[in-house]
């Protein structure tokens, strides 16, 4: 393959108000960077797209920075060592690191971790191996102090984050998981591919209503993955000290005004529920065992996982405009090469 003579990123061009569009980023080509002392210079091979990006386009303090106007934007990627200063590494070694949203990336080696691309696909790394598996695992069994015998609702259940939350519970002793999507094929995937007890269309009816039916004996755990009225909906079907992890409420994202609380906040009081916002920062602790644990299971397939795949780093606003609407089942990516 011929080595490229230019490399290509994806910059903020402005802040979106609302839904984000294609007018939101620029496609600029550039020099391939070189790398200084204790660097690499890294071939971006997939690089990630997440819910948790559209917040950082806004100008608000978080958890995390917000991409700054006219800079290349940031976030999980894997790809090749094609130059090293550093003994630990070499060229063709594989990396992870947080320079996505471009095809060459100079990473500091002290923020790149190398993975196996012989033990598993490098896409896993970020996905069901990656980030997003050790938010569903920490959150399922650390922030939602999951037990054999809970039933288990997740929202957003077919994306990267719900789909293993769900297969997850199952493997440990739920007493029935059931995940809500928004396609008819979504759902079918949830209960005939990754075997959760029910599921159901959210865009069919009131969630309330469609997840009273699906646990008529109420829920035990709710891992929240989009707010609204999916939040009101658990709360309403919780049962006697209940824990609801929320992780994310991509529901909200694009709001331009102020969302209203779930309406039965007062039940919280009654039923003693236990309500935690979770963040995967405060979990690294755990990748090495969470590694260790699911990596055998995806490989034997008692863990399935899909991936949503488009090609090309100028294909990467599309993918992630996508991933807001919904286009993905599982965990969205881009090729780069």
């Amino acid at each position: 393959m011929t080595a490229p003579t230019q490399a290509t990123e994806i910059r903020l061009a402005a802040r979106p108000h609302g839904v984000p569009t294609s007018a939101n980023f620029d496609i600029v080509d550039t020099e391939i960077p070189v790398p200084g002392a204790g660097q690499l210079l890294v071939r971006n091979v997939f690089m990630s797209v997440d819910p948790a990006m559209r917040g950082r386009m806004n100008d608000a303090k978080s958890y995390a920075p917000p991409f700054a106007v006219g800079e290349t934007m940031g976030g999980g990627a894997v790809g090749e060592v094609v130059e090293s200063t550093v003994d630990a590494f070499k060229p063709g070694d594989h990396v992870l690191h947080q320079l996505g949203w471009r095809t060459h990336a100079v990473v500091d080696a002290t923020k790149v971790v190398k993975v196996d691309g012989s033990l598993a696909p490098l896409s896993t790394y970020l996905g069901v191996l990656g980030m997003p598996g050790l938010t569903a695992y920490a959150g399922l069994l650390v922030t939602a102090e999951f037990k054999p015998g809970d039933t288990v609702f997740v929202s957003g259940a077919a994306g990267a984050v719900g789909s293993l939350v769900g297969q997850l519970a199952k493997l440990k002793g739920a007493k029935r998981v059931i995940g809500s999507a928004g396609s008819a094929e979504k759902v079918r995937h949830l209960v005939e591919d990754l075997g959760f007890d029910a599921a159901f269309n959210y865009k069919d009816g009131p969630v309330a209503q469609q997840l009273a039916e699906a646990a008529p004996e109420g829920i035990d755990v709710y891992f929240d993955n989009v707010g609204g009225e999916h939040l009101e909906a658990a709360i309403a079907s919780m049962n006697l000290h209940g824990r609801i992890t929320v992780c994310g409420m991509i529901s909200q994202y694009n709001a331009t005004e102020a969302t209203p609380a779930p309406r039965n906040l007062v039940q919280i009081i009654a039923k003693r529920l236990t309500i935690r916002g979770m963040l995967v920062l405060d979990h690294w602790s755990l990748q090495q065992q969470f590694v260790s644990e699911v990596a055998p299971l995806v490989a034997s397939g008692e863990i399935k996982y899909s991936e949503t795949v488009v090609d090309g780093i100028r294909n990467a606003p599309e993918a992630f405009l996508g991933l807001l609407s919904g286009a993905n089942t599982g965990k969205m990516l881009v090729r780069l090469s």
